[in-house]
Order: structure tokens, then sequence, then C-alpha cells
């Protein structure tokens, strides 16, 4: 795990990287290891990813950005969240209705991606929005169920890092989507628009399926 986020971190590509180590840390826990190597890392990773911040002028952007909001400055940093909070704001309880969405059309950046929250927000509502949170949590859940009920360490492992895999693409987006966490270009596993990241996130849905599977023999 270690080798593959540095390998990330030189593309560069913090997010993925710091997803990386957080999927590596639940498998960690998962296959019931000592939690004391962790207690020693945990600090050096922190610092370490302060100094990655600091040294790079576009994640210094993006940081800043996240602690001042929506205010308007010179660079109008700020621009694709408010249009987000706008998006979510005239979306109500109920939605515009399917189609419907102004904010897809010049106004919102990467609607069909990083964005589709927010169209899913603006054109369905609260309720959609919440149904589809509610979905993604119980599959998260039944993830970690068939890992917890996993009869092999691999099979556990397995489930436990592609569950955490998904589940943690799915809260990165809506915590950026709602100004939780920074912009940081992480799809929606299975709704954003990307031929490669549905055909991965279906390759592991049908692992964690088949281990599933496995389990009720």
């Amino acid at each position: 795990t270690g080798l593959l986020f540095l390998l990330v971190i030189a593309q560069p590509n913090m997010s993925t990287a710091v997803m990386v180590a957080a999927i590596g840390t639940v498998v960690y826990f998962s296959s019931g290891s000592d939690v004391k190597p962790l207690l020693v890392v945990a600090p050096v990773a922190l610092l370490l990813g302060v100094l990655l911040i600091l040294s790079s002028p576009y994640r210094r952007e993006r940081f800043f950005t996240q602690l001042r909001g929506t205010e308007s400055n010179d660079r109008n940093e700020g621009y694709h969240i408010k249009q987000v909070q706008i998006a979510l704001g005239s979306g109500g309880l109920f939605g515009v209705g399917f189609g419907q969405s102004r904010q897809k059309y010049y106004y919102l950046p990467e609607v069909a991606s990083d964005s589709i929250f927010a169209i899913i927000g603006e054109e369905f509502g609260f309720l959609g929005t919440a149904l589809v949170i509610a979905a993604f949590s119980y599959l998260i859940y039944r993830g970690f169920e068939i890992a917890k009920n996993a009869k092999t360490l691999r099979g556990r492992l397995l489930a436990a890092g592609v569950t955490s895999w998904i589940g943690l693409q799915f809260f990165v987006n809506i915590g950026a989507m709602t100004q939780l966490l920074p912009l940081t270009g992480v799809p929606i596993p299975l709704i954003s628009y990307g031929g490669s990241s549905m055909v991965f996130s279906l390759m592991g849905l049908g692992i964690l399926a088949n281990i599933g599977k496995e389990n009720l023999k």
C-alpha cells in the first residue's frame, strides 16, 4: 500500500493516494492485525499530508477554497461549489423534474461525473438524494457483512477492500458536493459517467457477490 501510495502521489493525484491509504487501513484492520503500528504511522501520515498540501499551489488553492467556502475573490475559486449549492437548493424537497435541470447548462462544471450528485439533487430534490445515500449506505453495510461472514481470510480482505473502495468514493464525492470536504474530482461509483469507472465498479461488485455466494454454502 505504501509503494502504491507513493506512485499515485508522483502522478500527482493526492485525493486518489489518500483513498489508497484509507482502503489499505481498512483492509489492515479487517485482517485482525495489531493496531499499534498504525498509532505510530498516523502522526507521520498527517504531517506528510500537510506538507503535500502546502507544497503544491493547486492543492493549497483547493484547501483554502474549502476554508473560505463560497466567498468570492479575484480568482473566483469558489465558483464550482457555489454552483453546486445553487443546484441542490433549487431542487427543494421533490426536485424540478427529470431532465429539467438548469444548472447543467453552462453553469455547473463536470455535470456528468464529479457534479452528478448536484444534478440529482436539483432534478429529484432532497428525497432523491436521500434515496441515493440510503441505497449506497445499504450496499456498504451489506459489503461489510459479507466481509465479516467470509469463510477465508482472502475473502474477508477482498470484500473489505472492495466495499471500502466503493464507499470511500461515494462519501468523498458527497462530502465535496456538500462542502464538508475539498473538491477532489472523485466520481460516484455506478452513477457518474465514465466507462472504465463503471467497468471496474461492476467487477468489484461481482467479486463481492461471489464471496457472498460462497458464504451461503
